[in-house]
């Protein structure tokens, strides 16, 4: 219903601002000199009542002063519209197609008319009506179309709702709300050829249009036909050498070819440029970063690009450069960049163990206490943290700060005997340091059990 709002307050604004309307039929301005003038008036003060009333949303009341006004004439349209709209919004739907069937059997071209008869149908799911009252439309409003497409696909009448948007996109041009519908009707048919046939020909059409080019790349892949879509990225970058966004595939390709300079100039030019979005960026990072994990000859290239975006790598992109090194070996980088990661996303759980556990594994204890406290208040809950402050404290020589702890975070602990294991292997130690040899011993056996 794209007109629907337009063509109403067009439709209201000309019955109050011209009074004198065929719909009408009378002159508000004119003084009443008689008893018809005196029924005018009495006429004129009913219907502008049921338009205040319908406006601060008082239906019923709206249809009260309306029904007053059929009383002193039976023979205006326009009183059977507004009776139709106000029983719409009160979900009357019977008696609203009622007075909108008289309507429009007194002005059967009126389009305010067949729209709200069309609203009527539309909300009660009567498609079959629906379809009937907006091919009326149509005749006189082609914006119809658009609606008329949608009830076909409801329909499920796939065929005709393509031919009508094949039909306004050659007379209005292409736009996303049809581009929209179509890839919807596309999906629900699973007709791929169909989707990529209207893609060629767009191209064909405009072969200037990047966009066209890109959907196309991207239909190619999502059926698993990398060879066509490798041929439309090459084809693009033909017609539009300095195209940034065909990158995002190249880079791809290029991999999968071999050809590992081309990939990281792809990978280097989608990093670089700034009209391509950040997640973006981050996906084709961390796709590099995991080839370079598997052909570590690579890595000076990896340092070279990640270089290039020094000052702009999101917290995304540090965490994936954080694990690459972690699985390099280089513990000191990786922890540079979950730090990193960490203070663009505080509050990522995630990111806090992975920080916690690798500085306990390089020997940082008094970090390892800083940053367990200080993520403690954020999670409370989380029996790891208490955990790792406690092997923290054991290893400072606190054993009685390891205590208190390891049987706080005991409390939040459920169902993980790993963990639990962990818990009272630590406890053994604390007493042990404490020189509490039987508890010592005790958590020793516990531990032990639950390893079994």
């Amino acid at each position: 219903m794209n007109s629907k709002t337009i063509l109403i307050l067009v439709f209201l604004f000309g019955m109050i601002i011209v009074p004198q309307t065929t719909y009408a039929q009378v002159d508000f301005n004119k003084r009443p000199d008689d008893d018809l003038g005196n029924v005018e008036d009495e006429f004129q003060e009913h219907f502008f009542e049921a338009l205040k009333q319908k406006g601060i949303e008082n239906y019923d009341r709206a249809v009260e002063a309306l029904q007053k006004c059929l009383n002193l004439d039976s023979k205006k349209p326009v009183i059977y519209f507004e009776l139709g709209k106000n029983y719409n919004k009160l979900k009357n739907f019977g008696a609203a197609e009622d007075n909108l069937k008289k309507a429009i059997s007194m002005q059967p071209d009126n389009v305010w008319f067949l729209d709200e008869l069309y609203d009527v149908y539309f909300q009660q799911d009567d498609i079959k009506n629906a379809l009937k009252t907006i091919k009326q439309l149509v005749k006189y409003h082609p914006d119809y179309k658009e609606d008329l497409a949608a009830l076909y696909v409801r329909e499920e009448k796939y065929k005709l709702a393509l031919d009508l948007l094949d039909e306004l996109d050659a007379e209005f041009g292409l736009s996303e709300s049809r581009d929209a519908m179509r890839n919807d009707i596309y999906s629900i048919t699973g007709n791929a050829d169909d989707r990529i046939e209207n893609l060629e020909q767009r191209i064909a059409n405009n072969p200037s249009n990047e966009d066209n080019h890109l959907k196309l790349i991207y239909r190619y892949s999502q059926t698993g036909d990398q060879k066509n879509a490798y041929k439309a990225a090459q084809n693009l970058l033909k017609v539009k050498p300095d195209s940034k966004f065909v990158h995002l595939a190249l880079y791809k390709f290029y991999l999968q070819d071999n050809k590992i300079q081309d990939a990281i100039s792809s990978v280097k030019t989608v990093l670089t440029s700034p009209e391509i979005n950040a997640d973006a960026k981050a996906k084709v990072l961390k796709d590099f970063v995991a080839f370079v994990a598997s052909n570590p000859e690579y890595e000076t290239d990896l340092i070279d690009i990640t270089s290039l975006i020094d000052g702009n790598k999101d917290a995304q992109t540090h965490s994936d450069l954080g694990q690459y090194y972690l699985k390099a070996g280089d513990k000191a980088k990786a922890l540079s960049n979950f730090k990193e990661a960490l203070k663009q996303s505080p509050n990522d759980f995630k990111l806090i163990k992975d920080v916690l556990l690798l500085q306990l594994d390089i020997k940082d204890y008094n970090a390892v206490i800083v940053d367990s406290e200080r993520a403690l208040e954020l999670y409370p809950a989380q029996p790891i943290l208490y955990l790792v402050n406690a092997v923290a404290n054991n290893n400072l020589g606190e054993p009685k700060k390891a205590i208190n702890h390891l049987e706080m975070g005991l409390d939040y602990l459920i169902d993980n005997p790993s963990m639990e294991a962990d818990f009272y292997s630590e406890l053994s130690i604390a007493y042990k340091a404490l020189n509490n040899i039987s508890k010592s011993e005790a958590f020793a056996k516990k531990a032990k059990a639950l390893k079994l």
